[in-house]
């Protein structure tokens, strides 16, 4: 597979580059943003890639499309949670990003939150609600040793999709039977007050992995819903975020930890609730950040000099590392 590589050319790679966008979850119009932006990239930068709408024929596209490189911009179940990390490895395809066993941890919050919290790493105090289960809150609560108001969400969904800040006992079912019509999983976690904060990180296939500049999310009502997150002039974005030193050296390194537990590869974005003494929270891991024109990933990379452009090619290395690794030819080439 040493066609795979170039050394006559400064392209990564001249192989086909196939950008898996779109699928089936509930973030597909934003993965189909995240798609055609990339595909756009990767033209200009010289590469041979084609865009590629994640259906029922996939295996057929990807080899009537001859791929050997998959640059995954899918979001969601089926995208970014194993399954077609797993799909690809049975077809020895490298794809970008973490593997089978990251993404699918990542991707489950409750799952992710237990790890992390083994590792010491502070996570809000939560508990879940499985589908069908009848429970009150106020016996929750008292269970889980938690107060009002709390989060309920999906245990395994992105952008805000099913998320509800619930303040009193009236919203209750609404917010479990909205969580539920996304996966048999509600978490319902402690609200923590204070500022919403995300840290990028992009691995590299012969150095530490890249910590990016922090974000500060200051979204309208202080929710960042959906809407805040994908409509333009909605949200507020400070970046760098105005920390003090002392925490925005905490959360850089938890962001890193958090990665490195999980086993990431790639890009991801470690989401932060920090109080207004400056305790931070983790609350989640996103295997597959955005690349849109509003994304996180792409202002922190700006911020570190680093241009759209530029991000891509350094995303593609980590489909570049796993082929090393499939080769055991080291990452030298």
């Amino acid at each position: 597979m040493s066609d795979l590589r170039s050394t006559e050319r400064p392209l990564l790679t001249r192989a086909r580059i196939g950008v898996l966008m779109g699928g089936q979850s509930a973030e597909r119009e934003v993965s189909l943003r995240t798609g055609a932006a990339v595909h756009r990239s990767l033209v200009r930068r010289g590469y041979d890639a084609v865009a590629i709408d994640v259906g029922p024929t996939l295996f057929q596209d990807l080899r009537e499309q001859k791929i050997a490189v998959a640059f995954l911009s899918l979001h969601g179940p089926g995208g970014e949670d194993g399954a077609i990390q797993g799909f690809l490895e049975t077809l020895g395809i490298p794809y970008t990003g973490s593997g089978v066993q990251a993404s699918a941890i990542g991707m489950h919050k409750v799952t992710t939150k237990t790890l992390l919290a083994v590792a010491h790493i502070p996570v809000p105090a939560g508990t879940v609600v499985k589908r069908g289960e009848k429970v009150a809150s106020a016996s929750l609560l008292r269970k889980a040793k938690l107060r009002w108001p709390v989060v309920v969400k999906p245990a395994s969904q992105g952008s805000t999709i099913g998320v509800t800040i619930v303040r009193k006992p009236s919203q209750w079912r609404e917010a479990l039977a909205l969580a539920h019509r996304y996966d048999t999983d509600a978490m319902v976690e402690a609200y923590i007050p204070g500022h919403e904060v995300t840290v990028s990180i992009i691995g590299r296939r012969d150095a530490a992995p890249l910590v990016l500049p922090a974000v500060e999310i200051v979204a309208p009502g202080g929710f960042y819903d959906f809407a805040a997150k994908y409509e333009k002039g909605k949200t507020q974005y400070l970046c760098p975020a105005p920390l003090s030193a002392a925490v925005t050296k905490q959360i850089r390194a938890l962001a890193l930890r958090t990665y490195e537990v999980l086993g990431c590869e790639g890009a991801a974005r470690v989401d932060f609730r920090i109080t207004p003494r400056g305790r931070p929270f983790v609350l989640e891991i996103n295997t597959a950040p955005g690349m849109t024109e509003t994304s996180l990933l792409p202002m922190a990379a700006a911020k570190a000099t680093i241009e759209y452009d530029e991000l891509t090619e350094r995303i593609l290395e980590s489909a570049l590392a796993r082929l090393d690794r499939s080769s055991g030819e080291g990452a030298t080439s």
